[in-house]
């Protein structure tokens, strides 16, 4: 006998929806630049504020910035190396380097 619930999938003459790459990455990309290979996640904003290494001013509570850290340290520091950075900031970093560590 049939389920009288129906089907969660996509109906046949339904259009075609493109996956959003953004979602299904958690924000995540890979970054390769001058200065190194890094993975890079945006972040909507989180209860506590950080410093920006870029022009060492708080990022203020609730702000949208975006998390950065190597992903070709020698010493394996990796995800304990996580910055967060201005967007604006992050984006200027081949301009201008970090003023901290």
């Amino acid at each position: 006998m049939p389920s009288s619930r129906r089907s969660g999938k996509r109906p046949y003459a339904a259009p075609h929806v493109p996956l959003d790459l953004d979602r299904a990455t958690g924000g995540r990309s890979s970054v390769s630049a001058a200065d190194g290979d890094w993975v890079v996640q945006r972040v909507r904003g989180s209860d506590r504020e950080y410093r920006c290494p870029g022009c060492d001013q708080l990022i203020a509570p609730g702000t949208g910035h975006v998390v950065a850290w190597r992903s070709d340290d020698l010493l394996g520091d990796g995800v304990a190396g996580r910055r967060h950075w201005h967007s604006a900031c992050w984006q200027a970093r081949d301009r201008r380097g970090p003023t901290r560590h």
